[in-house]
Order: C-alpha cells, then structure tokens, then sequence
C-alpha cells in the first residue's frame, strides 16, 4: 500500500540503491511510476506493506517500509530485490553493486569503486570533511539525518590518512 514518503515515521526501515549513473528525467518518471505499482502490490505473506519511496540527486532510489503497521519479512525483501534487478534490466544500470563508494566534490556527485576511494584518500584528495553517502542507514530518521555526512562521521573513515 503506497503513502506519500513524508508520511511515513521516522522508524520506517528503509533501502538504498544507488545507481552507477544519473537518471534521466523520463527514467525517474519510469521508476516513480514502477514503484507506486510495486509498493501498492508489496505484500508480506499476504498482508499489505505500507511503503515508499524516494529519489535522490536523480541517483540514489530509498525503497522504505513502516514496520509500525506490518514487517517485512524474506519473501518481501526478495520481491523488492526482483523488483530492483528488473529496473536494472529494463533501464541498464547497475543499483545492487556495493563496491561503489559515492561522495560528493562540491555540487558534483561522484561515484567510485572502493579500491579508487581507498587511493583518493591515501592521496589525501579525499579528507575527513568530504561529504559521504553512509547507505548502510537503515531507518528514515538515519536516513535524513546521516546518510550525506563528512566521511570521519561514516565507515568511510577508516580509509582516511
């Protein structure tokens, strides 16, 4: 059962996928019209979901579930991992890779793979202050609160010199 993202709690747990590349304009109005879909037809062992989503910097695709209301379960994860592999298909990109670390370079949101990352940073042109996406949050709150974050406040700094 889709609701406006807004109106989820703060506990909600959440899912982030970021993409190895920006989202067209149309692409983001396909994924939005895919997702309402899937999130109206998302189920655990038969009882509705209620859930979300958001799109952020056209890269980064939040699936989010209030578990106040039901929680989800294996299967229902696994139909959302379907559901994320078939917008890989259908609009090739790659959301489900975790060795790629992204970070911000002022406005410009730059992806990397891990052993790069690991590089800038002992090259020092990655610093404590270097804005970081922390998608291992899990909840809204952490969501909103510390996913974009100097990476010395994320897993990231363990890379730093």
């Amino acid at each position: 059962m889709f609701t406006a993202y807004n109106n989820l709690p703060n506990n909600s747990r959440v899912w982030i996928y970021q993409s190895d590349r920006e989202f067209s304009q149309n692409e983001v109005d396909f994924i939005t019209e895919k997702a309402i879909e899937f999130i109206n037809n998302w189920t655990r062992h038969g009882d509705d979901l209620k859930g979300s989503f958001t799109i952020k910097y056209h890269q980064f695709l939040v699936l989010a579930v209030d578990e106040n209301f039901n929680n989800v379960s294996g299967c229902s994860i696994d139909a959302s991992v379907r559901f994320i592999k078939q917008l890989e298909a259908v609009l090739k990109v790659d959301l489900m890779n975790k060795m790629n670390v992204t970070f911000k370079h002022g406005e410009h949101i730059n992806m990397v793979k891990l052993a790069d990352f690991q590089q800038f940073a002992k090259d020092k042109k990655i610093t404590d202050e270097t804005i970081v996406f922390n998608n291992l949050v899990s909840t809204k709150e952490d969501f909103e609160t510390n996913w974009e974050i100097p990476a010395k406040q994320s897993w990231h700094q363990r890379f730093l010199i």
